[in-house]
């Protein structure tokens, strides 16, 4: 048995989906387990015939015939998105999926409750996706008592009585909306909930299985730039705990662009405006706002990895892409971040402003300087987004676990 853990060491969107999927066809592993986030993520894969699907809460591993998806506790589920994307998707991938009974469940109440939030914050928004997975997170911490889980989405008699106490809470807090106020939205929702028809499983792993995570380290919750970042651990530490007590080996893969991205508000060090790329899979969104581009940065990539305590190997995603004049940032002229106290947010603040009042220094990229400055083994290269465009650059016993077929 083996466990690969894969986690984005950006701001979301390296290629997290088509390394999981990938890694399931070369492992052969049956199961792709998804260790945080929620319906937010947008991990598209294509196959070599041409079909494509951007995965938000099945695994990017789904496209193969009998691969399972299981939404761990650590998930936060949005219902109504799931079952939309499992009527794109098709065929069985409802039975071929599970979720943990302690998973939080996004209400329109919480997805309201975001969105109002957001518009109010003016110039000063966060970037938030818009579908209330941090506000069902931070629910969860205030008002425990009144938290949704799967667990309680087959007692619908007491469902009913946690969602109108959510709905008159965040009605006097945030005053007249038309979500806020409807009579009908409950029911519509216990029903849509009831319909689902997803079976509920404990989070035990007994077989070979891919870890797919959410976002990246650079939003993560405690290790991302505050206040710019996500509700949920982007790293590997939850993902480590829903393996702890696995009998096989656990490996850790990184990825990361050829070039930063960032999708909505927040620091991009080596953003230039000059670098205009093609996107075809991420646009301009109504909450998260513009998708960015700068040059590869080995300092936050170095930083990401301290704050996973290390990787076993890295993959560099969209090397397509890069051209004979393709920078990559080797430093700053005003220091670099480095992680500080855990939960310390002030701290995370700190490390906020000394990246928006800095200078990167460049030094013409190659793979072999980028693998170099993060200094982890670059173990995987990908030039598109099918599973034909990776190979294994070169192993080493561990990677070789993971790589079969190379």
């Amino acid at each position: 048995m083996k466990a690969v853990i894969v986690a984005d060491l950006g701001f979301g969107d390296s290629g997290k989906g088509t390394m999981t999927d990938y890694l399931v066809r070369s492992l052969g592993a049956g199961l792709v387990v998804r260790f945080n986030g929620g319906a937010q993520a947008g991990h598209t894969v294509v196959d070599p015939d041409g079909r494509k699907h951007t995965f938000s809460q099945f695994g990017a591993g789904s496209l193969v015939p009998g691969v399972r998806t299981h939404l761990s506790r650590f998930m936060v589920l949005h219902p109504g998105g799931l079952l939309r994307e499992a009527e794109v998707l098709g065929g069985d991938c409802l039975s071929r999926l599970t979720v943990a009974p302690e998973a939080l469940v996004i209400t329109p109440f919480h997805q309201a409750a975001n969105r109002i939030r957001e518009t109010r914050r003016g110039a000063n928004r966060h970037g938030s996706c818009g579908l209330g997975v941090g506000e069902t997170v931070a629910d969860s911490l205030a008002f425990p008592e009144d938290s949704i889980r799967f667990k309680d989405l087959s007692a619908p008699t007491a469902l009913r009585r946690k969602l109108l106490r959510v709905q008159s809470r965040k009605w006097s807090e945030l005053g007249p909306d038309p979500v806020l106020e409807s009579t009908d939205v409950i029911e519509d929702w216990i029903a849509l909930v009831g319909s689902m028809q997803v079976k509920s499983a404990e989070d035990v792993f007994r077989e070979t299985v891919v870890f797919e995570g959410a976002q990246g380290v650079l939003l993560d919750e405690w290790r991302g730039f505050h206040p710019y970042t996500t509700w949920s651990t982007c790293t590997f530490d939850n993902a480590l705990e829903l393996l702890s007590g696995y009998s096989g080996e656990v490996v850790r893969l990184g990825v990361l662009r050829s070039y930063q991205t960032r999708h909505g508000a927040g620091p991009l060090p080596t953003e230039d405006g000059q670098l205009v790329l093609e996107e075809p899979d991420n646009h301009f969104g109504p909450w998260q706002g513009a998708f960015r581009n700068g040059w590869a940065d080995a300092v936050l990539g170095r930083y990401a990895i301290a704050c996973c305590g290390g990787v076993d190997g890295l993959a560099i995603t969209h090397l397509d892409r890069v051209g004979p004049d393709w920078k990559l940032c080797t430093g700053y002229a005003k220091g670099e971040p480095r992680p500080g106290p855990f939960q310390d947010l002030e701290y995370q603040e700190i490390l906020t402003r000394l990246l928006q009042n800095n200078q990167p220094r460049y030094v013409p990229f190659s793979l072999e300087r980028y693998e170099a400055e993060l200094g982890a083994p670059v173990w995987y290269e990908s030039y598109g987004p099918c599973w034909l465009d990776k190979k294994a650059r070169r192993l080493s016993a561990k990677e070789a676990a993971v790589s079969p077929s190379a």
